[in-house]
C-alpha cells in the first residue's frame, strides 16, 4: 500500500511487486490487483480462492485489503 499513486494498482517489476494505492476502495483494489496478476502477468484465474502469483505462490495481501477487514470495515 503506498500514497500518490496514479492509477489504483501498478506492478513494479523492479520489486516485483503490486503498489496499491492507499486511498482506493478495497474491492476495486482487490479488482485490479486480480487483473494485473491474470491478465498481465499469466497467473492463473482465482475466483473466490486465494490469489496466486504466476509461478503458483499464494499472494500475500496487506491487511487492509484482508476479507476479514473488509467485513468488519462494512458492518
Amino acid at each position: 500500500m503506498t500514497d500518490d499513486l496514479a492509477r489504483i494498482a501498478i506492478w513494479d517489476p523492479d520489486e516485483v511487486s503490486i503498489r496499491v494505492a492507499r486511498s482506493a476502495p478495497a474491492r476495486d483494489a482487490l479488482q485490479e490487483v486480480r487483473d494485473i496478476l491474470m491478465i498481465d502477468l499469466g497467473a492463473p484465474v482465482s475466483r473466490g480462492g486465494p490469489m496466486r502469483c504466476f509461478c503458483g505462490m499464494r499472494v500475500e495481501l496487506p491487511y487492509e485489503l484482508l476479507p476479514c477487514f473488509l467485513t468488519a470495515e462494512a458492518g
